[in-house]
């Protein structure tokens, strides 16, 4: 865009990027609403993609998006940082789903007490805000509770593991995607704020790890993982199958893909993966 110098000038467009076929597509624009929480005074800041028929009365299958870094603050007007997400929540609507994208504590942009509430407890919180998202939608739009399912990559993965192993009847499928499973084998300039050090602080990662609560899977998961990752290594996916082959899980799959780094370079892999959670949803959230 560009404009005259002046004041009240009009902005003239120059340049469109956008395909017909990207115009064409019914873009559903998600309310931003307050979350009540049973554990502070403040609201969860959240996202609610709604079909475009979405009727209260009816039942409906419902996936909770969880944001990766943790301090990312994601429920905010406009077109998501998370693009690809942001158009798979659209898909998921025109195939009958609700879509929850909280802000949940640890997230950026609400103050130091939101940001730093993960103190030596990495997962706590958040998890609680998953509960009081999940009671939201049941109550609030038609959702039903037994038809629920979570995703994420990153910091997201890690909280999918956490929702998945330490609460197993909250969600019915989930999908970990390059998800940090140990603690104690990320960045310590990332860590050391949050848990301190592992030599110092055991106990706080044992408590954030997810590699620590493995046995209590109980629905169907996805581990979706980038073997040249140089954020949160492979070795965190191959940590947890490990384990859940010598827990004698059978309700897990896990996707590789051999070129990619943490955010992938081929358009090839962002499609496989997104199609595998997509039929994961389909295949267990669906009546």
């Amino acid at each position: 865009f560009v404009m005259d110098n002046r004041p009240g000038a009009e902005t003239r467009r120059l340049t469109d990027t956008m395909s017909g076929a990207f115009k064409a597509i019914p873009w559903i624009e998600p309310a931003i609403v307050k979350v009540p929480s049973s554990h502070v005074d403040e609201p969860i800041y959240s996202k609610i993609y709604l079909p475009a028929d979405h009727d209260p009365g009816n039942k409906y299958p419902a996936v909770m998006f969880v944001h990766g870094a943790g301090y990312t603050q994601n429920a905010d007007a406009g077109w998501p940082y998370y693009f690809r997400e942001g158009m798979f929540h659209n898909l998921l609507t025109q195939h009958g789903y609700v879509v929850i994208d909280m802000d949940f504590r640890a997230s950026e942009g609400y103050g130091r007490d939101w940001r730093t509430a993960i103190y030596r407890r990495m997962g706590v919180p958040e998890l609680e805000d998953f509960h009081d998202g999940v009671d939201y939608i049941v109550e609030n739009y038609g959702v039903d509770r037994e038809r629920i399912g979570v995703y994420g990559g990153s910091y997201g993965g890690f909280m999918t593991f956490v929702a998945m192993f330490q609460a197993p009847d909250l969600f019915k499928a989930g999908a970990a995607l390059r998800p940090v499973s140990d603690w104690s084998h990320y960045s310590h300039g990332y860590t050391s704020n949050i848990l301190n050090t592992p030599g110092i602080d055991p106990e706080a990662y044992r408590i954030s790890s997810p590699i620590e609560h493995v046995a209590g899977l109980k629905d169907p998961l996805l581990i979706a993982a980038g073997m040249q990752d140089n954020n949160v290594f492979f070795q965190d996916s191959v940590l947890v199958v490990q384990r859940l082959i010598e827990l004698k899980k059978e309700n897990f799959e896990i996707a590789l893909y051999p070129q990619d780094p943490h955010n992938f370079v081929h358009a090839e892999s962002w499609l496989d993966e997104y199609r595998r959670i997509f039929r994961l949803f389909e295949q267990n959230l669906k009546e």
